[in-house]
């Protein structure tokens, strides 16, 4: 199965090519431009470099949260126009689940940690662990306090593998928390595409009309339009 995968849930934009379990391509950008410009020339140069056309593709696999709410909008939005414009199908996928992919290198009885700032004093978290070579989810996406996230981890009594664009704040929370933690090597610690298009194997694909964010809590806007409203 060829599918093109997409991340641009956090700082890092990027656009892999995958056949099965193999990369075909990847093209990553961490430049502080904004996603709209540099997301979709990346995923032209990376058609155009393969020799693939992207009706070729059997599907755009995109990062649809959580994350950065922007980020997380430009990703969507430009799968959607991709599925539609090549009349393909879409899956989408859990950022922190793409994450945990990068993390098959860790050994099978570390507790892979994916962290990214949720701000106002929370992470978003979810903890897996590396099985038969692929990750196990231990527990769903959720926003939480990062002293809570280390704490439930530091409980378990097992190594952690912190990666994610929160990786600092993580590691200084298990590190209070008394847990033993270490960051992944610098090349896999940020979320990149090759891990949602292999987290988006074996998900049923849908039309692109179809895909929603998955925000995990309400944006900033929303928050203080309800505070106004109460």
């Amino acid at each position: 199965m060829l599918i093109l995968g997409i991340e641009s849930s956090a700082a890092a934009a990027s656009a892999a090519l995958c056949r099965d379990d193999r990369l075909l391509g990847l093209s990553y950008q961490r430049s502080g431009l904004t996603h709209s410009r540099t997301l979709l020339p990346m995923i032209r140069s990376l058609l155009e470099n393969t020799q693939t056309d992207l009706a070729a593709v059997d599907a755009v696999a995109v990062a649809h949260g959580p994350g950065s709410f922007t980020g997380i909008r430009i990703g969507i939005s430009t799968a959607k126009g991709l599925c539609w414009g090549a009349g393909i199908p879409a899956a989408g996928v859990s950022t922190l689940e793409a994450m945990a992919w990068l993390a098959l290198a860790a050994p099978e009885e570390a507790l892979v940690c994916p962290v990214m700032d949720a701000r106002r004093e929370q992470v978003y978290n979810a903890f897996f662990e590396i099985r038969d070579g692929r990750p196990r989810r231990l527990c769903p996406d959720r926003a939480i306090p990062a002293g809570d996230m280390a704490a439930q981890a530091a409980a378990m009594g097992r190594p952690v593998w912190v990666l994610g664009d929160g990786w600092e704040l993580g590691l200084e929370a298990l590190a209070r928390a008394g847990a033993v933690c270490t960051a992944a090597p610098e090349p896999i610690r940020y979320q990149n595409a090759w891990g949602v298009a292999m987290a988006a194997r074996g998900v049923p694909p849908q039309p692109g009309e179809a895909l929603l964010p998955v925000y995990l809590r309400l944006s900033q806007a929303e928050r203080e339009r309800q505070d106004r409203l109460e």
